[in-house]
């Protein structure tokens, strides 16, 4: 798979993750199916729906700089980084994903694995 392709798949799930998260917020999807079913009360909803919105948003605009979809802001290197670090962050989530409490959370744990091996892909891509 090319890296644009790869590019276009992550910004597409991207848009979704948030769209969820947004629902969430507005209390279309109940937050007891998310968070690994640990979130006890609205208060503590608000706070992780509004960091995991805030944090998609980086990633999407890693994303959108890394292929050079938007003016860069930001150097490579610091793109690279941010990349590398929701890798991580995307294989550990797949982890936990699988320890969730709820079947519908463990199901993200594909989505999370499909996020892993996209940024993978556009991480080897080269740039110049």
């Amino acid at each position: 798979m090319k890296p644009s392709i790869a590019i276009k798949m992550v910004l597409g799930i991207i848009i979704a993750v948030i769209l969820f998260h947004l629902c969430i917020l507005l209390k279309v999807i109940p937050y007891e199916i998310t968070w690994g079913g640990r979130l006890t009360n609205d208060t503590e909803m608000y706070i992780f729906e509004t960091f995991s919105i805030g944090l998609n948003l980086i990633l999407g605009l890693a994303v959108l700089i890394k292929g050079k979809l938007i003016k860069p802001f930001l150097s490579i290197k610091v793109v690279n980084v941010v990349l590398w670090i929701f890798l991580v962050l995307f294989v550990l989530n797949t982890v936990g994903n699988l320890f969730a409490k709820t079947n519908f959370e463990k199901a993200f744990s594909i989505l999370t694995l499909a996020l892993s091996v996209f940024l993978w892909m556009i991480l080897k891509k080269k740039t110049s």
